[in-house]
């Protein structure tokens, strides 16, 4: 699905999202080509939002101040569809201007909202994790009409803060990280009363554009080089480069696999999988460890959490806890000295460590700290 008639005279759609990308990069230095491609394939698809199924966010992070973040957010605010900034509006307001062709959400200093002293926000929150799919509305009681609401909340959004987003966002979004400009790097000052109307002017031409092909763009199943989650998420994007042709399909199909894969290096592993990962380490190639052994090894890993977890570090009743939600027990165990004690079996993890931490082949021992450590006296191998 290739658009090859001209947005303006002599003007190919390719060449429209080149002019969009030529203006992020004229005023703000981005990290990489692929974030840049892939904030330019978020702005047009803001034009498009009643063809999608998916709203995915757009998380402008950066480690410090002064990264440039709050700029990128003037820019997108200039060239996407219907910008709608949160600063100072109230949550009824927001819940109130989301429609069928809802506005684009633009949310600076993100990280306020997020976190234990940000109550204030509970409903911003829920409007923000709700709103990634379609058809996911928010409930409220109305006391002057006596009636429940279905509040819509389907609706692009764009969020910029310091640091990690949590992840109920993060994993909806596409993560551009910022990062202050080296000295021999420059930018062109962005004036908004001086620059802003050019960049509309785009905006006015990729609403244009995708205006015209809606039905095209609902009914578009693009080849993804990712599955679930993030399919959903990168989609709009995908469908906007196939749809403008030239280069843009294979800029689009790279952006997914650098950033997602940047994304997932960057993923803090739950307590769960670590735990899981740790275990098969200590087990090394034995088919049973006693209860004692088994935490005894996972505390004496020097990088490991687990001789501090809790008071007196992981017990046997919190092992138990954790293994129990990936349906892993302990039992009675009889070892080749004809010692018996409570323990695990290897058998009972292959399921959750290949579903959870697939990495590594199961049947072989893992490669690190813990398999350096000797059996203990009592163990089998």
């Amino acid at each position: 699905m290739t658009s090859t008639a001209p947005v303006e005279a002599g003007q190919s759609a390719a060449e429209l999202l080149d002019s969009v990308n030529s203006a992020l990069a004229r005023y703000v230095v981005l990290p990489t080509l692929d974030a840049s491609y892939a904030i330019t394939l978020w702005i047009a698809a803001t034009h498009a939002q009643p063809a999608w199924a998916h709203a995915p966010r757009l998380v402008i992070r950066a480690p410090e101040k002064r990264c440039g973040k709050s700029r990128l957010l003037d820019l997108i605010e200039a060239m996407c569809h219907d910008p709608f900034i949160t600063v100072n509006a109230s949550t009824s307001s927001i819940y109130r201007s989301v429609t069928d062709d809802p506005p684009t959400l633009l949310v600076d200093e993100a990280d306020t909202i997020f976190g234990p002293r940000a109550g204030q926000h509970e409903d911003l929150r829920g409007l923000l994790n709700a709103g990634h799919q379609r058809n996911r509305p928010i409930k409220r009681y109305n006391a002057e009409t006596k009636q429940v609401e279905s509040l819509p909340t389907f609706a692009m959004a764009a969020l910029a803060g310091i640091g990690a987003m949590p992840g109920t966002i993060e994993d909806r979004a596409v993560i551009v990280r910022m990062r202050r400009r080296l000295p021999n790097e420059s930018t062109a000052p962005f004036r908004h009363r001086r620059d802003r109307p050019a960049l509309r002017e785009l905006a006015t031409q990729l609403n244009k554009w995708v205006r015209t092909s809606l039905d095209a763009l609902e009914l578009a199943v693009p080849d993804m080089p990712v599955e679930d989650r993030a399919a959903d998420t990168w989609e709009p994007l995908v469908i906007i480069a196939d749809h403008a042709g030239g280069d843009w399909p294979d800029r689009a199909r790279a952006a997914v696999l650098a950033l997602t894969a940047e994304h997932d290096a960057d993923q803090e592993t739950s307590l769960g999988v670590r735990l899981l990962t740790d275990c098969r380490a200590a087990f090394g190639d034995d088919a049973a460890v006693s209860t004692t052994s088994l935490l005894d090894r996972l505390k004496r890993d020097p990088e490991g959490p687990w001789a501090a977890h809790g008071p007196v570090g992981m017990t046997p009743a919190k092992l138990a806890d954790y293994l129990r939600e990936y349906d892993i027990r302990s039992g009675n165990v009889r070892f080749s000295d004809g010692s018996q004690a409570k323990g695990y079996k290897r058998v009972h993890f292959g399921d959750a460590w290949q579903r959870y931490c697939p990495t590594l082949n199961t049947n072989t021992p893992a490669a690190g700290t813990l398999l350096q450590l000797l059996p203990l006296e009592g163990d089998v191998a």
